[in-house]
């Protein structure tokens, strides 16, 4: 279920968004409360625009008629009208700023991954919608239930610091994902991370390195990435049952994740099992209808689900790999060190 919390956030995101440029680009003066209520208005304001551009076509035939009748030149309006006052709100055009948002920018590159339509083959798409539907009702007969009644006995601040907590686990495959991809700065962020928040962070319940005094952000990156920036592809679409959307390439990640994460080695197998569950559990009480209003929006939630994990998964690798050439070209550039020469004594 990890790729799915990612693609939900991620839909959700870009929803959110939509609705932002909707109530930025059309006025509330009309007594417009939400955006949904502005864009039921959008036929009549067309009809009106239309039938203002009829009435000023015929006003300008007949206007014509009469300049050429009269013997001097009739002055309509004056030059001034002709050129719009930009003010200083409206210097961006709403257009271009909501693309350059729908860009995903590299906190560390600072370049823009522009939106690239993605795809991927689905030659088991029968076997794959069998495996969603299957998971579809793993999350609304089991694991919403479940996490419905612990959201309501736990608190959520303890949630956010369990939810901490597991993250910090996972250090080991984010840092070994950084080394590969020869990302140094990433893989001693992550040590710094791992550090704070494992000694001043209670073992990692807490996240003070993400403050804005230490600033050492999270590493999202795994070994499918690391393969991607490499060159190998994603290949064709699998829907594992319980795990997720994933591809060949990605399912190098989940075998990674198992090897590197210290829960996988709890003996026995019951309790690295129980432990496992309470973080899904966990995690899904910290998002709890998401998953749904997201799929209710779907024509098809098989192919939104789709689409969503693929573009998420290209814009991540595309990330890394502009993190990659960054820290190359830097290297190359630099100017390297002369040896110092010692000084003749007089």
């Amino acid at each position: 279920m990890k790729f799915y919390i990612k693609i939900i956030v991620r839909l959700k995101f870009q929803k959110r968004r939509a609705l932002k440029f909707v109530s930025r680009t059309i006025p509330h003066s009309g007594g417009y409360n939400t955006p949904k209520q502005a864009l039921g208005s959008i036929p009549v304001i067309v009809l009106f625009i239309f039938l203002t551009a009829g009435y000023a076509h015929s006003a300008g035939v007949t206007g014509g008629a009469l300049s050429a009748s009269s013997s001097g030149p009739v002055e309509l309006a004056s030059s001034s009208a002709h050129v719009p006052v930009q003010t200083a709100a409206d210097a961006a055009n709403p257009l271009e700023e909501e693309y350059k948002e729908d860009e995903v920018s590299d906190n560390d590159t600072g370049k823009a991954v522009g939106e690239e339509k993605a795809e991927i083959a689905d030659p088991l798409e029968p076997v794959n919608r069998a495996m969603h539907q299957f998971n579809d009702k793993l999350y609304f007969w089991a694991l919403k239930p479940v996490a419905q009644g612990y959201k309501a006995v736990v608190p959520e601040p303890a949630r956010i610091s369990v939810k901490n907590f597991f993250s910090n686990l996972g250090f080991p495959a984010r840092f070994l994902s950084c080394l590969l991809q020869a990302d140094f700065s990433g893989a001693a962020t992550e040590a710094g991370r791992f550090t704070v928040n494992t000694v001043w962070g209670i073992g990692g319940l807490l996240d003070p390195s993400s403050g804005k005094e230490l600033d050492l952000q999270m590493q999202d990156t795994d070994l499918g990435q690391t393969l991607g920036v490499w060159g190998i592809g994603q290949g064709f679409y699998i829907v594992w049952p319980v795990l997720g959307p994933s591809s060949p390439r990605d399912s190098v990640s989940i075998a990674g994740d198992y090897f590197l994460y210290p829960v996988s080695y709890i003996d026995p197998w019951y309790d690295w099992l129980g432990v496992r569950v309470w973080q899904e559990v966990n995690a899904t009480s910290l998002r709890i209808g998401d998953y749904e209003s997201l799929k209710n929006a779907a024509v098809d939630p098989y192919v939104a689900f789709r689409d969503a994990y693929i573009q998420y998964r290209l814009k991540a690798v595309k990330a890394r790999k502009a993190k990659m050439m960054k820290s190359a070209s830097e290297e190359a550039q630099s100017p390297e060190r002369e040896p110092a020469v010692p000084k003749k004594e007089n």
